[in-house]
């Protein structure tokens, strides 16, 4: 449980008028920086967590400033207990179905009986509200959600990013630096929107600080083609890049049929074949952020993607 200290200064910042902002998923990357920048901001930060947390993290959050609560999600009273004065409650949270359905229903019930004004849930992506069910399984969790809470009575704001920059650098295979080539399939010339997992954070840490967002908030630290893509790798390694095509979106999505059958691995949160389903989107147009809100937060410096394949090379 909250330790008694952390309590008593929850209970002054609540006194002298500091938001009190509600995290679930602050142990992940995204919600710890999602914490940090409330607290930067003069919030108070009460993160939710599963009682099977280990101390060390808790700690860890604790000595950030974050007031951590214990809570079994599956107890909506209880949950709604530890929502009481909240004036927003951010999900960071990520997981399959029982996470991103059931378990923010939970909190959406818990937060409507503590009376929280407004929800964002973990939407973190593309423009799923555009895509055809079916193309993408993680997006259908989130539409399925969305539906839920368009019926709820709470302002709901969802924040869409596109493909975080930084799994340029990892887990997104098209920046290949062994090869010097960027992959895509389709167009070179298709937009594609980019924004790095710490100005998705400071964005969505102001958004739960600001009473007035609309329905939807869409944001990209940087709008680019795979032929951006290649100028931005080239820049940013001093080495010639080029491009690669790997075919058609017809033949992108028989690869993800494929590979879907022979490695299902349907309970992993990102297994191939999403990854795939989420590049075949991307590279689609079809959910491309448009208009973008950058510009609602100005104190925000927008990461481009050169500056993080220079920072952060494969």
């Amino acid at each position: 449980m909250v330790a008694q200290s952390a309590a008593h200064r929850e209970m002054y910042s609540q006194a002298s008028g500091s938001p009190v902002i509600i995290v679930a998923g602050a142990t992940g990357d995204l919600g710890r920086r999602i914490c940090h920048y409330l607290i930067h901001s003069g919030a108070t930060v009460r993160a939710l967590v599963r009682r099977e947390t280990a101390q060390e993290t808790i700690a860890s959050l604790q000595t950030a400033g974050v007031h951590m609560v214990q809570v079994d999600f599956n107890n909506i009273p209880e949950l709604a207990k530890a929502c009481a004065g909240g004036t927003c409650l951010v999900s960071a949270l990520s997981g399959l179905r029982e996470v991103i359905v059931d378990v923010q229903n939970n909190l959406l019930q818990a937060a409507i009986a503590a009376n929280v004004p407004r929800f964002i849930p973990s939407d973190y992506c593309i423009d799923f509200t555009k895509l055809p069910r079916g193309s993408n399984r993680n997006l259908d969790l989130r539409r399925d959600f969305y539906h839920i809470i368009e019926k709820a009575p709470i302002r709901a704001t969802s924040i869409l990013n596109g493909m975080f920059t930084d799994l340029l650098t990892g887990q997104a295979p098209v920046v290949l630096s062994g090869l010097k080539r960027v992959l895509y399939w389709g167009n070179p010339q298709q937009l594609l929107d980019f924004t790095t997992t710490d100005n998705t954070a400071a964005y969505t840490a102001l958004a739960a600080l600001d009473n007035n967002t609309p329905r939807f908030l869409r944001i990209a630290g940087e709008e680019s083609s795979a032929e951006g893509l290649r100028d931005s790798a080239t820049a940013a390694t001093g080495k010639d890049f080029k491009l690669l095509r790997a075919g058609g979106l017809g033949g992108l999505q028989t690869m993800i049929n494929i590979t879907r059958k022979l490695f299902p691995k349907e309970k992993e949160v990102f297994p191939p074949w999403q990854g795939m389903q989420y590049l075949h989107n991307m590279f689609s147009g079809g959910p491309k952020l448009h208009p973008l809100d950058n510009h609602r937060y100005p104190g925000i410096r927008w990461t481009s993607v050169a500056e993080m394949l220079a920072t952060n090379p494969k």
